[in-house]
């Protein structure tokens, strides 16, 4: 609704795929906005802000980075944005799901009138419930209401009565926390083997929110062939403009503390072969 061919979309860096994907039939100029680990960078959204539609954040365990925006970052983004009269939409589909403590207030609380919020049962209670929901202000409701008929009719009505006796029945309180703890473990778990079995120079994004799955790793059966059986996501497209080919994205949430050993072991011991072939061709190529 917001967006009309060759429209400036800002989006972090780097930002979740699918919503590139998402936006990709609308036909937008995506612009991304430097990032660090506490989120956007305010002077590079103010020096990018004008003329674009809108900034799409996730402000919590963001995807693919897993950082969440700091209490300071999150003040100073919205009132950069309020300022320049700039949309935010916040997608929060993990927002539930923090391991160590929970975060800050979302943006959408600091002003209303200027953010759109974006939430999903389909990762706190079902992954095949695809069901979401957002937050708009007034003005803007009616058409997001009128678009959204357009593409589907309607949400089936059975899938909400679900979900919404699910919460009258305050089932999400007690599991959730029994997620958090699981996907915390399995997050120790992947952690732990990158610490044992990674090489100097190898940055690793600790995680303190769950991603969504992308493929469990299998069990090896030596390491290069067990290598080439461990699903990540290359992270490159992830990445508004050119993206950055030494990145890679790995989930730890659909595969057991097992898997998660073998795979992280396969996968680093064939990086450390490839990076001793790499070192004997360039050796190779070198004039005596």
């Amino acid at each position: 609704m917001l967006i009309d061919p060759g429209s400036k979309v800002l989006v972090e860096t780097p930002t979740y795929l699918g919503a590139l994907q998402a936006f990709g039939p609308m036909e937008p100029h995506p612009v991304g906005v430097a990032s660090d680990d506490d989120g956007v960078i305010v002077d590079d959204l103010v020096a990018k802000a004008k003329d674009a539609r809108f900034i799409y954040l996730l402000p919590n365990f963001q995807n693919p980075t897993g950082r969440t925006m700091t209490e300071e970052r999150r003040a100073a983004v919205s009132a950069a944005a309020a300022a320049a009269g700039l949309p935010i939409v916040e997608d929060n589909p993990y927002g539930e799901l923090w391991f160590d403590e929970a975060p800050p207030l979302p943006l959408a609380a600091r002003n209303p009138e200027g953010v759109i919020y974006l939430g999903s049962f389909s990762k706190v209670l079902a992954p095949g419930l695809r069901l979401g929901f957002l937050v708009a202000p007034k003005s803007i409701y009616p058409k997001l209401l009128q678009a959204k008929q357009a593409v589907d009719l309607h949400t089936p009505i059975f899938t909400q009565r679900m979900v919404s006796a699910v919460m009258k029945d305050r089932f999400l309180d007690t599991h959730v926390p029994t997620i958090r703890a699981l996907y915390k473990r399995q997050r120790d778990a992947m952690m732990a083997a990158h610490a044992r079995d990674g090489r100097p120079g190898r940055e690793v994004q600790r995680a303190q929110g769950r991603h969504v799955p992308v493929g469990a790793p299998a069990r090896g059966r030596g390491h290069r062939e067990a290598a080439a059986q461990v699903a990540f996501v290359p992270g490159a497209p992830f990445y508004a403009g050119e993206g950055d080919p030494r990145t890679l994205r790995l989930s730890f949430v659909t595969a057991s503390v097992e898997e998660i050993d073998t795979a992280i072991a396969a996968l680093a011991q064939t990086l450390r072969e490839e990076l001793v072939l790499l070192g004997d061709r360039k050796l190779a190529a070198t004039p005596a």
